[in-house]
């Protein structure tokens, strides 16, 4: 009989420090799935990736069958992928982490860029003060009250809203370092510090390979 052909690997087209990407990878990576990495330039997005996905946003995962283009259903197909045996997924789907992911990637995400680009919303008249007022009471304090009672948004052990949030904390955090170690925030902080140290972050965040022409 003859072998199956095997599938090629899946690639995914991703920056490193883009937070959606950041995610992405992670899950993949927690799912343990074998995946390639084509590291994109975001001022010269190769035109196969547009080719997959007009859009130009990373990430984007080409596999042997379809293209998902969206952060949050590459995790779902990693985890899923895999049976889930961790129960990362299924922790995710409580109505509680769910409204938590839909908090961070709308009113998070728009404080975010603010926050990181005040120079790029000035027509809007917010200070930089009143921006992080507003993350701080409607985002940020609510991650603390769930981690003061759970080590993880999962609950006692992590789940896929906490891969999903975790790179858009660490990115409003980095803006003004200073500022964030200040802030009465102790076991978001400590949440933050300890995946920021984890391996799986580690990982995650290795250089990929330069990509060679025609690859």
């Amino acid at each position: 009989m003859p072998r199956p052909t095997p599938l090629p690997t899946p690639l995914l087209y991703s920056y490193r420090r883009c937070p959606y990407a950041m995610r992405a990878r992670m899950a993949l990576l927690q799912a343990g799935v074998a995946f390639r990495v084509f590291e994109v330039s975001l001022r010269d997005k190769p035109p196969a990736m547009l080719a997959l996905s007009p859009k130009g946003t990373v990430p984007v995962l080409q596999l042997p069958d379809r293209v998902i283009d969206e952060s949050w259903e590459v995790m779902r197909w990693a985890f899923e992928g895999s049976g889930d045996p961790g129960g990362w997924w299924q922790r995710a789907q409580s109505v509680d982490n769910l409204a938590r992911l839909q908090r961070n990637d709308g009113e998070f995400k728009r404080l975010l860029d603010r926050h990181k680009y005040p120079e790029r919303f000035a027509s809007e008249g917010r200070s930089s003060e009143a921006v992080r007022a507003q993350a701080i009471a409607n985002v940020l304090m609510p991650l603390e009250a769930q981690l003061r009672h759970t080590a993880q948004l999962g609950g006692a052990t992590p789940c896929a809203t906490d891969l999903a949030i975790l790179p858009f904390v660490r990115q409003f955090a980095a803006v003004d370092p200073a500022w964030w170690a200040a802030q009465s925030l102790p076991a978001l902080q400590a949440w933050l510090s300890a995946w920021l140290g984890s391996e799986l972050f580690e990982a995650c965040m290795l250089k990929a390979p330069a990509p060679r022409d025609g690859a």
